[in-house]
């Protein structure tokens, strides 16, 4: 089934909580609803979105906005030997989190890691998702599409989708919002692969006291995120904001000898050795050592608890004052520390 609606209100449909509409807003039901809609007489532009956990639109939508309400989880393979990989399908319109916790109560490891971020399934094989050392790429099998242009049901193995960090080819100005995400096959296990490297994620497991399971894992990184990170439904936002940089040595180097230079001899700037050489810096540390951290301007403000995080303080903050503050963050990181911090957020 097909629901279409005019100047649809998309506050509640984006987790900033922007008060803006789409001039045409389309919701389908299944795989086979896509094949009845009409693509090339929507109003133009058209923009696919999931729980509009990753936008930020900075004004009415002039075009079509479709939603999947693909629903289903439905497990393809499982042999029931322990060394066998679970195939996993998942419908695009699932919320994401739920398919981890379906995960962590059949006892498949894979995506407790990624437990309690927000947004539907469609939209993690787009956005390759991300957090405590776990990408959703690590755990796709298949994506399944269908193609807007051919009109036609396509699939990509995992190594067909270019994922990068927080980028795949489905991002890619050449075939952008050609692809529909119709489900997605995961590839889960049931051999116990608990990775707790990232940061304290391990101290904190084994602090829990409990022993390593999916769900107890889970429990762990959902008690993180909820200490680090607002309520949409309290405090508008999209998560991380920006994404970490990358870096050569040599900048790195440079970095941690002016913080040392700053905070002492044995300060230790927090980054993560990549293996092509070239080193991650948190954006969230950078952004408070500017001294952003629990600042406002007009309705927007840096969260005091996380600075990778812009939210929508007053709930009613404009667009404008979004980017605004986004600006003058990038502009002051650029200036102490050399480097070019890049939104994780897609502006609309």
């Amino acid at each position: 089934m097909i629901k279409t609606s005019y100047y649809q209100d998309l506050t509640k449909m984006n987790t900033f909580g922007m008060k803006v509409k789409a001039r045409c807003f389309m919701e389908y039901d299944s795989v086979a609803d896509l094949v009845d809609i009409e693509f090339e007489e929507l109003a133009r532009p058209v923009l696919h979105i999931g729980g509009g956990s990753n936008l930020l639109f900075t004004d009415d939508f002039k075009g079509t906005v479709l939603h999947s309400r693909i629903d289903f989880i439905e497990i393809l393979e499982d042999c029931q030997q322990i060394s066998s990989p679970v195939l996993v399908s998942v419908g695009a319109g699932v919320v994401f989190d739920d398919f981890c916790a379906w995960a962590a109560k059949e006892g498949l490891w894979g995506v407790e890691n990624l437990s309690y971020i927000p947004g539907e399934v469609g939209a993690s094989a787009v956005q390759n998702i991300g957090a405590y050392g776990v990408e959703v790429k690590d755990v796709i099998h298949t994506v399944y599409c269908y193609d807007t242009v051919e009109e036609e049901f396509v699939k990509f193995d995992v190594s067909e989708c270019g994922y990068g960090y927080r980028d795949s080819i489905f991002k890619s100005p050449e075939i952008k919002g050609r692809y529909i995400v119709t489900h997605v096959v995961f590839a889960l296990s049931r051999v116990p692969m608990p990775k707790l490297e990232y940061g304290h994620l391990k101290d904190a497991v084994e602090s829990s006291g409990n022993e390593l399971t999916p769900s107890n894992i889970r429990n762990v990184i959902i008690r993180i995120r909820k200490e680090k990170l607002p309520e949409p439904s309290v405090m508008g936002s999209a998560g991380s904001f920006f994404k970490n940089p990358v870096i050569s040595q040599e900048h790195f180097a440079r970095i941690e000898a002016a913080a040392k230079a700053e905070h002492g001899a044995d300060y230790k700037v927090p980054h993560y050795d990549l293996p092509d050489g070239t080193v991650k810096v948190p954006a969230a540390w950078m952004i408070e050592q500017c001294g952003w951290k629990g600042r406002r301007s007009g309705g927007a403000a840096v969260y005091e608890k996380q600075p990778l995080v812009i939210v929508n303080y007053t709930g009613e903050a404009y667009p404008e004052e979004i980017i605004g503050l986004e600006k003058r963050v990038t502009s002051s990181v650029k200036e102490k520390f050399g480097v070019d911090l890049h939104p994780e957020v897609e502006h609309i």
